[in-house]
């Protein structure tokens, strides 16, 4: 298949037969010393032009009643999807062992040199435990990545040897820190492995005790060449870990990929140009004639000032494209920008563009990204069809010519004027007559939480990190320059902070409260169980600046905060009231059916603080994820959804308003078997309640054979019951995964959800060096979805 047909319809090749592996044609695909391994991942191949063929093997292991289909995606280097393959599962009943091999074959035609990919992930098999794989190809140059799914704990990914009685090699880039490699699982008398390293001197030979494992330990050695070394074994049949390889400390060279090949002639230099160029597509849109200048990542992830070369390569004819640099100079570790300055076309019309990458060294490496610019207006300007169905390699701006201008780092909110503020790394940005204004906060500092206040009085409120120190940095003159009051320290850090945030009827008249969580217990036994102290600030103003007070001690049960997804709201006040809401670890001998979802009111007038009210739980018990969220309507009665982790979130609503000790409704499920995490919450200006949240779908397409995630859209009007979600984002890949998802609502009654697709499979994510957040606006209360536009904030 032809590099430039990848705009044509995907093409998806199911299996129809079971073969061996030696019914291979050794003319078309190289057999490489190739075992079977376990785990998940994929496979880089630095393709000359040319035929490109590629064979997967599968073998289930049948260990469990677990249906694993095999999906095998090949994608050119500019990402376009060239087939997609599937191996199903062998049919075979738990307990009968390894199956028969079945194979796929998937091929194109190289028309330029680069780095060509293959993605392998396994339906309800994240991890890759119930099957092994191994491929071959007619491609001399290739890497591995072992890239399993996402677990809470240390990120690992062990190589897996599974093809014993046979010899084998794993070659890899050596650590030059002081490094570890142990083995497990050797089988009993075949052999000692040995370490050897580039010039094939033996480092040492592993002495196998009688359980199958072995170590071998060597000190650091800044002198370590980057080519490969290998450890050679006479059976392959192993569990390997390598420190810098398998497992990684802060600041490795290259974390979080676990890099390798059976044939040390494969290696090539990915490590160093992984992310050499990116994006690596984009798509433009423009009204004919218009000028546009699209920005590109030149990335030199090598230890040494390097030059690169950047060109263009016209597929089908020269037409007006202009680079801003042919050649550029990249510090080690840094970025450097160059854009394509491009004249749009006619309406209707596209036409792409090839930004070719080769640094100006003896590597042999280059590869390429594409521009595809088309006049009109993109699609992302229109009202979508919903719910969007992202695909592989294919988010946002691929399939709908999504291209913002404005700061995705973080959600947006909005002051008092209706103008939008997003949070920065370093500071905020603003939209200020028309283009966003940036300003990096004095002194520097962190978010030490991504939500932004406003006042009446328009003035800024930021939670910030400065100094070994946590403040609330503010600004009189509408974020163009801050101050900082900063809280007062602990015995121990605190491990999250919230703030007070516009859910749609608590304007502030001054700073924003603002909430501390102070891990003091964390259980061994349960992992999601902590202790926290939850504190309550109360900042005024004195004198023309902010003064912090003293802590208000609210609870020493509160499980913590989970803010990542959701940025649920944990407290909005009125007048002298200030309502706080929470989750409380209990006793697991308890039996507790959930999270017990908590309330208070903290008075200002009187200075006290309410005795707590249980409005209901959110299941299971003793689990962070379950953090509720609190928001008030126009009369000021308090609505809460407690958080879940899979099951429907509990609703209450005060009796009272602007009072949480006064009574609630009993607590009622938004619906029946929603599988619900990460709650979102506002209130609109009719007081309808919307909610967004993760949503689990099973067994149903897109991925009939497994699980996948959905980002989801609920609303409560007065007086009536939720209505059924609204599926708004469904994910590429199956599994497990999250979106990052944040709701909030501007002083117009609109609704912004920020997101951000985050797969579970670690070779996905590990594909692009940065994070692809989305905006999506509904003007109407949700009737109506679309992505947010320049001209959506004039």
């Amino acid at each position: 298949m032809s590099v430039l047909s990848r705009f044509r319809p995907l093409l998806t090749v199911v299996i129809l037969a079971l073969v061996s592996a030696r019914g291979l044609s050794a003319a078309e695909t190289a057999a490489p010393a190739m075992p079977f391994i376990g785990g998940v991942g994929g496979v880089y191949f630095l393709a000359e032009p040319g035929e490109l063929i590629i064979d997967v093997e599968k073998c289930d292991l049948n260990r469990r009643d677990t249906r694993t289909e095999l999906r095998a995606i090949l994608v050119s280097p500019d990402r376009r999807v060239l087939q997609e393959a599937v191996i199903p599962d062998d049919g075979a009943p738990r307990g009968k062992g390894r199956g028969p091999v079945q194979t796929c074959r998937l091929a194109t035609r190289v028309e330029r040199k680069g780095v060509y990919v293959l993605n392998l992930t396994v339906a309800q098999d994240r991890y890759g435990e119930e099957m092994v794989w191994r491929f071959r190809s007619n491609c001399a140059s290739y890497l591995i990545e072992t890239a399993r799914g996402h677990k809470d704990a240390r990120h690992e990914e062990p190589i897996v040897l599974a093809s014993p009685g046979r010899a084998a090699d794993v070659a890899f880039w050596p650590h030059r820190a002081a490094m570890k490699i142990e083995l497990s699982g050797l089988p009993p008398r075949s052999g000692a492995p040995q370490l050897v390293d580039a010039n094939g001197t033996n480092l040492g030979t592993f002495s196998v005790d009688a359980k199958g494992n072995a170590t071998h330990e060597l000190g650091p050695d800044a002198s370590r060449r980057d080519t490969p070394w290998r450890l050679r074994f006479p059976s392959a049949q192993a569990v390997i870990q390598i420190d810098g390889v398998t497992r990684w400390d802060r600041g490795d060279l290259l974390p979080d990929a676990c890099l390798w090949t059976p044939d040390a002639g494969s290696w090539f230099t990915l490590r160093e140009n992984r992310w050499l160029l990116t994006p690596y597509n984009r798509s433009a849109f423009g009204e004919p004639g218009e000028r546009k200048e699209i920005a590109f990542l030149v990335r030199n992830d090598s230890e040494q000032l390097r030059s690169i070369q950047v060109g263009l390569d016209f597929p089908a004819g020269r037409w007006p494209v202009r680079l801003s640099a042919e050649r550029v100079v990249v510090p080690a570790g840094r970025t450097a920008t160059v854009t394509a300055e491009c004249i749009m076309p006619a309406r209707g019309e596209s036409r792409t563009v090839f930004l070719l990458a080769m640094p100006e060294d003896n590597s042999g490496f280059t590869t390429y990204s594409s521009l595809t610019v088309t006049g009109g207006r993109a699609p992302a300007s229109q009202p979508l069809a919903l719910p969007v169905v992202l695909r592989a390699y294919r988010h946002e701006n691929e399939q709908f010519g999504y291209l913002p201008d404005y700061p995705l780092e973080h959600q947006m909110y909005f002051n008092p004027q209706n103008r939008p503020f997003v949070r920065l790394a370093n500071g905020l940005a603003a939209l200020e007559g028309g283009r966003w204004r940036t300003t990096v906060t004095n002194p520097p500092s962190t978010p030490a939480s991504s939500k932004i206040a406003f006042d009446r009085e328009n003035r800024v409120y930021l939670l910030a990190n400065a100094g070994g120190w946590t403040a609330l940095q503010y600004s009189t003159d509408g974020g163009r320059t801050f101050a900082a009051a900063t809280i007062p320290p602990r015995d121990r850090p605190a491990r999250a902070f919230d703030l007070e945030e516009f859910t749609g009827h608590n304007p502030l008249t001054g700073p924003p409260p603002i909430l501390r969580y102070t891990l003091t217990e964390k259980d061994p036994k349960l992992f999601w169980r902590s202790l926290n102290d939850l504190e309550l600030f109360l900042p005024r103003w004195e004198n023309g600046q902010v003064v912090i007070g003293e802590p208000i001690l609210v609870t020493k049960q509160c499980i913590g905060l989970a803010t990542h997804s959701g940025i649920p709201a944990s407290v909005v006040s009125r007048g002298s009231k200030v309502h706080i809401v929470w989750g409380e670890a209990t006793d697991p001998a308890a039996k507790a059916p959930g999270v017990p979802v908590c309330a208070a009111t903290y008075d200002r007038a009187t200075g006290k603080l309410s005795e707590r009210v249980v409005l209901g739980y959110g299941p299971p018990a003793n689990d962070i994820h379950n953090s509720p969220s609190i928001t008030m309507d126009q009369a000021g009665y308090l609505n809460v959804l407690g958080g879940t982790h899979g099951k429907p979130f509990p609703y209450a609503r005060s009796l009272n308003p602007n009072d949480a000790a006064a009574g609630w409704t009993p607590a009622a499920v938004t619906g029946e078997a929603i599988n619900q995490t990460y709650v979102g919450l506002v209130c609109g200006p009719d007081d309808t309640l919307y909610s967004v949240f993760r949503y689990w779908r099973y067994h149903a397409e897109p991925f009939p054979a497994s699980t996948h995630a959905t980002l989801a859209f609920q609303r409560k009007r007065p007086g009536q019951p939720w209505e059924p979600p609204r599926v708004l984002i469904v994910s590429p890949f199956s599994e497990y995964s999250v979106f990052y998802h944040r709701l909030t609502i501007d002083r117009a009654g609109r609704l912004f959800v920020s997101y951000d697709y985050w797969s579970t499979f670690w070779f996905y994510r590990n594909d692009t060096p940065d994070r692809r957040r989305t905006v999506l606006l509904s003007p109407d209360g949700g009737e109506t979805w679309k992505f947010a536009g320049a001209e959506d904030f004039r």
